[in-house]
């Protein structure tokens, strides 16, 4: 048979695998009947909620629909909770026996286990993400924090093996809207490990977990004050950051707003660890076993609805398969299901709110305006709610915006290469460096690649794998400081 019978022979095959409409996906909703939550929120401070004012909507980015209000904290408020901070740091927290806290510290990971079904439905209808991946995904990895980060809190001597260790105060910490619990539990487990006292700020768009986590502290019995969360927009985030009593600032967000804080802390004492953008490159060479390639793909850049920052939203792929990878790729995403993220079947849920389903359009318009290619699946959207389509741009130069800047959502732009030595200069040519991800049959491609790659998180023929024990960061424009594992312990301790 000649080479165009052989595609053509193959593309009968894989139209064949669609099934065309003989078969669908009946809905299977999960039940939000047994989920609680107030219709009003204030503020988490001293252990107890207080009632605030200036309130806001948080809106289910499915639905458009309103879930709850939320009040925003102003500079008097926020005083309050450092103030609550530094009263438990020095009257209990940091005083306490390590053994001590490490048994609330477990206490909240094992309630964070049962409770983990109705969290699970509150975090995709405050956030858009699918069901089965705030089930199967985040709590299992939020528990997991608590759990793990629990058992260092007495064996912080051990963590650092000559050296004397002591905890350093009241942190004020800042997390995004894409992983709003994960995040949390990123932030608050090696803080309290480490014997700090913390205010939390949630993104104003999904503060509803976090109110839920309060609750679960509250039952922990954890002392009054060592955990505070305050709600609000950037007017609340700015007040932690400059409030004189915060020892330690860590925040998780966009590179714009991480300059505004590393300037803002400038010549002061406060501790800053940074985790910002990223544009990662995600690298198929020509002996990568394609089809779970092409897998490594889809979950490197549709989970999560793109909403990741070490998203491999940069597909760099080798001249001699990108032909087949991007015909496998697009036969792969006609079968990922967008909609209603309460759906079990949903695979891509909704992009979190209104102001980023326009930043995707933007993006994306730019992509044509400048040449690329565009495809997207052919799936049918919601008529209401803020949905995308998943979308491929091929043809993608170097310079294009879709190939420089973080779009953050479920938009790749694939481009192409010859030898190593071109795809390692293509993935280094961003601003960013947090991620990125190798897919070879020979481990010395694997790890020779991987150690000339300037970014902080390097997968192996697998992409988004997350471990507590595994530090995370980046380099570059992607921020500094490592959280998770024994890494994540060292930016709230003072190591003599």
């Amino acid at each position: 048979m000649t080479t165009k019978t052989n595609e053509q022979a193959h593309s009968r095959d894989m139209a064949g695998l669609l099934f065309g409409d003989l078969w669908g996906y009946a809905p299977s909703p999960e039940s939000t009947d047994h989920v609680r939550y107030a219709q009003r929120y204030g503020h988490f401070i001293n252990g107890r909620f207080v009632e605030g004012k200036d309130h806001f909507p948080s809106i289910n980015p499915a639905t458009e629909e309103v879930i709850a209000e939320f009040a925003a904290a102003d500079e008097a408020e926020v005083d309050q909770a450092v103030q609550s901070a530094r009263a438990a740091y020095a009257g209990v927290w940091g005083k306490m026996k390590p053994a001590e806290r490490a048994k609330y510290i477990y206490r909240l990971g094992r309630l964070i286990q049962e409770n983990a079904r109705e969290l699970a439905i509150l975090e995709s209808m405050d956030g858009g993400k699918p069901i089965k991946e705030s089930r199967d995904v985040d709590l299992p990895l939020v528990a997991a924090h608590f759990l793990y980060y629990a058992g260092w809190a007495d064996k912080l001597h051990y963590a650092f093996p000559g050296a004397t260790v002591s905890s350093i105060g009241v942190a004020g910490q800042v997390i995004p809207w894409n992983f709003p619990l994960l995040m949390a539990a990123w932030k608050l487990a090696p803080a309290l490990a480490a014997g700090n006292s913390v205010v939390l700020k949630p993104a104003e768009t999904t503060p509803l977990t976090a109110m839920k986590l309060a609750e679960l502290c509250q039952e922990a019995d954890l002392p009054a004050g060592v955990v505070n969360i305050v709600n609000g927009a950037g007017r609340t985030g700015a007040a932690i950051v400059k409030h004189p009593d915060i020892d330690k600032v860590a925040f998780t967000g966009s590179t714009e707003v991480g300059k505004i804080i590393q300037r803002a802390i400038a010549g002061t004492r406060k501790r800053l660890t940074l985790e910002l953008g990223g544009k990662g490159a995600n690298i198929i060479f020509e002996d990568a076993p394609l089809d779970q390639a092409v897998e490594g793909i889809i979950q490197g850049i549709f989970f999560n609805q793109g909403h990741v920052c070490c998203a491999g939203s940069r597909l760099l792929v080798q001249e001699s398969v990108a032909k087949e990878v991007i015909q496998k790729l697009r036969l792969r995403m006609e079968s990922l299901r967008v909609g209603d993220p309460l759906d079990k079947n949903t695979d891509v849920g909704a992009i979190n709110s209104r102001a980023q389903l326009d930043k995707i359009h933007e993006l994306v318009q730019s992509g044509i305006d400048e040449g690329a290619h565009i495809h997207q699946s052919t799936c049918n959207l919601p008529s209401r709610g803020f949905f995308f389509r998943p979308t491929v741009f091929t043809e993608v130069s170097q310079s294009h915006r879709i190939a420089q800047e973080e779009i953050f959502g479920p938009v790749l732009s694939v481009l192409t290469f010859r030898t190593p030595d071109e795809a390692l200069k293509k993935a280094n040519n961003s601003p960013y460096g947090l991620s990125a991800g190798i897919w070879s049959d020979k481990g010395s491609k694997l790890f020779s690649v991987a150690g000339a790659i300037r970014a902080g998180v390097v997968w192996g023929n697998t992409y988004n794998q997350f471990d507590p024990a595994s530090p995370f960061g980046g380099y570059k424009e992607s921020g500094f400081g490592r959280e998770g594992g024994l890494h994540g312990l060292k930016p709230y301790l003072e190591v003599r």
